[in-house]
């Protein structure tokens, strides 16, 4: 079978970058004592951003679905992460809250996050970030 020369196998270089970029978020998560996934980190970062928002808006913001976003949900639960309180007009959702030991397990791993990003975009300007978020955003919708 013919290979066409003209395809971009974009795909693997992406998921490549994913891979390497959750396992060096794990390991430093992991040498402080951090007890975090890089998908609870996002759910994270938006609670704490936002505390108190609905398990919907969580999936929405973090580009995730809501049967994934509530698994997380019920693992950070577990951890005393976070907790959930049901809407008072509506018994079928819930409002997700940082508990106390939420906001301070956020705030031990938030420098850490921030010397990876920094690491991650080292070499590279704002100006490859704006062509990087248009590319990705392009490659998003020609498939949505």
């Amino acid at each position: 079978m013919a290979v066409n020369k003209d395809t971009k196998n974009f795909g693997a270089y992406i998921d490549r970058t994913i891979k390497v970029i959750k396992l060096n978020y794990l390991k430093a998560f992991k040498e402080a004592g951090i007890d975090l996934t890089t998908e609870q980190w996002v759910i994270m970062d938006s609670l704490y951003k936002n505390n108190g928002v609905s398990q919907t808006d969580l999936a929405n913001g973090s580009f995730k679905n809501a049967p994934t976003v509530s698994r997380i949900i019920d693992l950070m639960c577990k951890k005393n992460l976070t907790t959930r309180q049901r809407f008072e007009n509506d018994r079928r959702r819930y409002k997700i809250f940082l508990t106390e030991e939420g906001q301070a397990t956020y705030e031990k791993a938030l420098p850490i996050v921030e010397e990876l990003r920094r690491q991650g975009w080292e070499g590279l300007s704002d100006e490859d970030y704006e062509v990087f978020l248009r590319i990705m955003n392009q490659i998003f919708q020609n498939f949505e």
